[in-house]
């Protein structure tokens, strides 16, 4: 089962990222994203990344990156993890990638679901989703939340990762 983590920083560098020698060049990439501290982590953004909304992302966005914690890793510095999910920054949007239970809470026990039938449900290639969300990764967009335990939030968006 993955584990999702995150990073979030400001893109500072993008660049092509060489897979190997003898296939084509250009359709993987590596995003350095740094935080406040200082601190750097490459992302590599390959075209299976789902990048939240679909938008593109330049050198001086914050973002956050998601990857398995779980996935292998090299032991480089900085380090350099394979991207799954990208997200920039945006007002009134939080994003959450996750493993939802049956009752639709989180791994982590940090978020709950509300379904409501503005909520839009799809597959990550945009088309409709009708089987059921529990039990499942999904990539959560949402806006405000309660202040309970686990915090509550019916979700603007959700995107069923198969």
């Amino acid at each position: 089962m993955e584990l999702f983590q995150s990073f979030h920083g400001t893109i500072i560098k993008i660049d092509d990222f060489w897979v190997s020698t003898s296939g084509p060049t250009g359709c993987n990439k590596i995003m350095s994203v740094q935080i406040q501290d200082g601190s750097i982590v490459n992302f590599v953004v390959t075209p299976f990344t789902y990048f939240v909304d679909h938008v593109m992302m330049a050198v001086g966005d914050r973002v956050t990156g998601f990857y398995d914690a779980n996935a292998p890793t090299p032991l480089i510095f900085p380090p350099q993890l394979q991207a799954i999910v990208m997200a920039r920054d945006t007002p009134n949007q939080n994003v959450k990638v996750d493993y939802f239970n049956r009752q639709l809470i989180s791994s982590d026990g940090s978020l709950k679901l509300n379904i409501a039938p503005r909520t839009q449900i799809v597959l990550e290639n945009g088309q409709a989703f009708t089987g059921s969300l529990e039990n499942r990764n999904l990539i959560v967009i949402y806006g405000a939340t309660t202040k309970s335990i686990p915090a509550q939030t019916t979700p603007y968006r959700i995107v069923v990762m198969c």
